[in-house]
């Protein structure tokens, strides 16, 4: 196997040799630490907040020398603006693996909405990750959002594309997807604040959203008189 030469700055020639197998396990060791440093900039904003979420809390819950942070983040807001994408699509593949062997519209919707539930329960600091970030990480908020409504609105196209949701034309699918998302989103939040972080919604506010998506807000019919 050839060596890859590495120079180190300053050098006039390669300073050692690396072969592509630790090149493998130096790349792998620094997206860990990336990593942990992200997990861990979450859990602090999730407990200070993003402006108290200081270089020196996020390193020392990492566990790594402040200097290590510089080695992969410009500063404190190259990492925020990272931070709620990054777990943003984390949430959103949570829900498209726990709702793809499930078929028909109501109930995929419903079970993406059960594996928010379950997403917000496993990491409570999420909640105030999202909510803060439109005020302290606007690029990130703004990143986020225009994610969830995509594929929201691809969702809605294939329940239409299927025979559900005959009702709106396809124009009307992306103001349909914001709606939904502000539906739960304030179930979440009302939940939450209520309840305190890493509490379960309960199954009884789950029926009723899945009424609420089954039955719409229009008026029904009264039952016909019995006898």
């Amino acid at each position: 196997m050839a060596d890859k030469a590495v120079t180190e700055p300053g050098a006039d020639r390669p300073a050692r040799k690396l072969s592509d197998g630790a090149l493998r396990a130096r790349a792998e060791k620094a997206a860990r630490v990336r990593d942990q440093l992200m997990v861990s900039a979450a859990r602090v904003v999730g407990d200070h907040g993003y402006r108290d979420a200081s270089v020196q809390r996020i390193t020392a819950d990492a566990g790594l020398a402040q200097g290590t942070f510089y080695l992969y983040f410009a500063s404190r807001q190259a990492l925020f603006d990272e931070l709620l994408p990054h777990f943003g699509l984390q949430m959103l593949e949570q829900v498209r693996l726990r709702s793809e062997d499930v078929h028909g519209f109501l109930e995929r919707e419903e079970m993406g909405m059960k594996a928010v539930v379950e997403y917000l329960h496993e990491n409570p600091w999420f909640w105030r990750l999202l909510n803060e970030a439109e005020v302290e990480a606007p690029v990130a908020w703004q990143r986020h959002h225009e994610e969830v409504t995509r594929r929201y609105v691809s969702f809605l196209k294939r329940a239409r594309a299927a025979g559900d949701l005959t009702g709106y034309s396809v124009a009307e699918l992306a103001t349909l997807a914001q709606l939904l998302v502000a539906a739960r989103d304030y179930i979440y939040r009302t939940h939450l604040t209520t309840h305190g972080r890493g509490k379960k919604v309960p199954p009884a506010v789950l029926k009723t959203y899945r009424k609420f998506i089954e039955n719409g807000l229009a008026p029904r019919d009264p039952e016909p008189p019995a006898g």
